[in-house]
């Protein structure tokens, strides 16, 4: 059983750092929204790295943010987030290859792959936890801009990405708890080991047979039937 469960969370943990991958490309992190807005014929949507406007006839034009220091804090710290899970994703993806049971690498005995698979469980676990933070934050700026009535920019909505992203965070910490899970059922000898220890045979006491009962015949019949 524990095999189908660190199995399942493997590629649990696969996926979701396939949908940070995609979460981090996508377009659409925000979205204007036409709510208290007077012009409404163009459409503006950006993610951490580019900004693209929508006229009404549907063209989209696109640019690159100029400048990395000129933008806001948590731009960049979401950025370095998104980053750090996806290297951690992709770390944890190779160690639990290496440690998943039904693989064999080297002839790897058990307890290193139970190691193996509870790092890569944890890098997991933190990648989820940084793609999470990431993402909220993010919706969190967006959310505070827009119910703010002081602010004069451009209001925005939540994009689809950010969806994505906290469905990609919460299936790689899944995936890494549940890999992590099974370290601690993983048998700490293996059973070639077992087979290999020296056979101990069961010894058994046979009695010697002590002489009393040939001294009782011999008293029985007497000397002089021995002559």
């Amino acid at each position: 059983m524990s095999v189908a469960v660190e199995t399942f969370g493997f590629f649990m943990s696969a996926l979701g750092l396939l949908m940070l991958g995609l979460t981090l490309s996508n377009s659409y992190w925000r979205v204007s929204t036409v709510h208290g807005n007077v012009i409404t014929t163009n459409t503006i949507f950006e993610n951490l790295w580019y900004s693209c406007a929508t006229d009404s006839l549907g063209v989209s034009n696109c640019w690159d943010f100029p400048s990395m220091l000129a933008l806001s804090g948590y731009v960049q710290g979401c950025r370095a987030l998104m980053i750090t899970a996806i290297l951690l994703g992709f770390l944890g993806l190779f160690l639990g290859m290496v440690g998943l049971r039904c693989t064999n690498v080297g002839n790897m005995d058990l307890s290193k792959k139970a190691k193996l698979l509870a790092i890569a469980g944890t890098l997991h676990i933190l990648a989820g936890a940084c793609g999470m933070v990431a993402i909220s934050w993010y919706a969190v700026n967006i959310t505070t801009d827009f119910f703010n009535p002081l602010y004069a920019g451009t209001k925005y909505e939540l994009g689809p990405a950010l969806y994505l992203g906290w469905s990609a965070s919460l299936l790689s910490i899944l995936g890494g708890i549940c890999v992590f899970s099974t370290c601690c059922c993983s048998s700490k000898e293996e059973p070639a080991t077992r087979a290999g220890l020296p056979y101990k045979p069961s010894t058994v006491v046979i009695p010697r047979a002590t002489s009393d009962e040939s001294d009782i015949s011999f008293g029985k019949y007497g000397k002089n039937a021995y002559v």
